[in-house]
């Protein structure tokens, strides 16, 4: 009875490799698909991203020629540039961490969130704080169209803020990126600004010079924030057909072992039954 049951095993765990085999090399093909085309959208994204530095530098360098400095105290807005897609490491977990960090300092700011998945994570802790939310942003490259948008429905809040920080990946290279902010000034903090006379700036136009650069910061971040995504998921497509292609090495070494036992347990049946007729 013993002999005739490990025979019956064998096939079930030879059947039970091939299979898990199958689906290994089926997921190597895919991250190996994700990872092509993550690459092809990180060029475009980088391209992007480039181009919103100028926006967002330019704007960077009127506020340090006015010596303008974000206000200490008053109402808190940390905007957090994030998106909905995962599969790409811990970036969104980075800013996650690093608005965690920011909110423990200033309990009392308020949270709009760019993306599901920031929203996800920071809804566990700062529910109450979130007055404002996105998704579908990022989903393909970012346009000042949408940072535009974003920017018009802060400001319909109606709520007056004295001071306003971003929160977005930094991209410094191919397989590094940090949480960085940038402050976003108010109409007060310009107005207030030592420098603020050194420019031909009429006082009613300060207003849409602050809601200007506000748009130029946020499309700045999401540019950014998307370049890091591409960069990231590219990364962990990498790595998952890296350990695919190790579990499929490992498989295919037990599935040819077991093959080789079940086909001497095969013989070695047949030659016991004809030394039995014998």
């Amino acid at each position: 009875m013993s002999r005739s049951k490990a025979p019956a095993n064998t096939y079930a765990t030879l059947r039970e490799i091939e299979s898990r085999l199958k689906s290994i090399k089926n997921i190597e093909k895919i991250t190996n698909t994700m990872k092509i085309v993550a690459s092809t959208k990180l060029s475009r994204a980088q391209r992007a991203m480039f181009d919103s530095r100028a926006y967002g530098e330019t704007s960077d360098e009127i506020f340090k020629k006015a010596e303008t400095l974000p206000a200490s105290e008053g109402n808190k807005l940390i905007i957090v540039s994030s998106s909905d897609k995962g599969l790409c490491g811990g970036i969104h977990s980075q800013i996650s961490k690093a608005v965690r960090a920011r909110l423990a300092l200033e309990p009392d700011a308020d949270l709009v969130i760019l993306g599901d998945k920031a929203k996800t994570q920071l809804a566990r802790t700062y529910a109450s704080n979130i007055v404002l939310s996105f998704n579908q942003v990022g989903k393909e490259i970012p346009t000042f169209a949408e940072a535009q948008t974003i920017a018009d429905q802060i400001f319909k809040l109606g709520k007056k803020y004295d001071s306003i920080e971003i929160v977005y990946n930094k991209f410094k290279s191919g397989i590094s990126f940090e949480p960085t902010s940038v402050p976003a000034f108010t109409e007060e903090s310009l107005k207030s600004s030592p420098n603020f006379s050194a420019y031909d700036i009429e006082e009613d136009l300060a207003e849409d010079l602050t809601e200007f650069a506000l748009a130029n910061a946020i499309y700045w971040a999401l540019a950014e924030g998307h370049a890091c995504e591409q960069s990231a998921r590219r990364s962990a497509m990498d790595n998952a057909s890296k350990n695919a292609g190790d579990m499929i090495g490992r498989y295919s070494i037990l599935y040819n072992r077991t093959r080789q036992a079940v086909i001497t347990n095969e013989l070695v049946d047949i030659i016991t039954g004809a030394s039995s007729l014998q």
